[in-house]
């Protein structure tokens, strides 16, 4: 897998200040999206066992909230089985940090038949506590709301989704 950017200090892709990856490679192809040329899985640097202790060590400060993965596509099949293992650190090295992830694909792409779902899929939403899913639509497009480019995208509480069993939105 590759990664286009690693922010450190992101106050705008979830709720407190963030350490934030950028994944490369998506096929939604969404029109105006914000991060076209991560599109490329071939777009960025190798995400390598330095990139994730950098990723860890940028995690370390008490006032990062935690980390949100985005790209690019983090639910690429290709791209879930280069993060499982690496989430699995972070939650080994931060239990007390939250973990975001942004997708094209729709929490019931994610959780029923998809071409979006391989065998890390259900462990990796797992590790993830917060879902902003849905493909970015032009015509939706509004700056008025929170964490989200079109008012198609929903922001789910994974946590309460799987107890319920049906995606449950999270209360800002």
């Amino acid at each position: 897998m590759n990664y286009g950017a690693i922010k450190k200090r992101d106050v705008a892709n979830g709720s407190g200040v963030r350490v934030t990856l950028f994944v490369s490679g998506c096929t939604h192809g969404c029109p105006g999206c914000f991060n076209g040329e991560a599109q490329d899985f071939a777009y960025g640097a190798p995400f390598t066992g330095e990139t994730e202790d950098e990723v860890l060590e940028a995690l370390s400060p008490s006032f990062i909230a935690g980390l949100t993965l985005l790209g690019g596509e983090p639910f690429e099949p290709a791209n879930q089985r280069a993060l499982l293992p690496f989430l699995r650190r972070v939650r080994k090295a931060y239990p007390q940090k939250n973990v975001w992830a942004f997708s094209g694909y729709t929490y019931e792409e994610l959780t029923g038949p998809s071409r979006a779902r391989c065998e890390a899929t259900d462990e990796l939403l797992g590790l993830v506590d917060v879902l902003v899913d849905g493909e970015f639509v032009e015509a939706l497009h509004d700056i008025s709301l929170q964490f989200r480019g079109s008012s198609n995208q929903r922001i789910i509480d994974l946590g309460a989704s799987r107890a319920s069993g049906r995606p449950t939105l999270l209360a800002l």
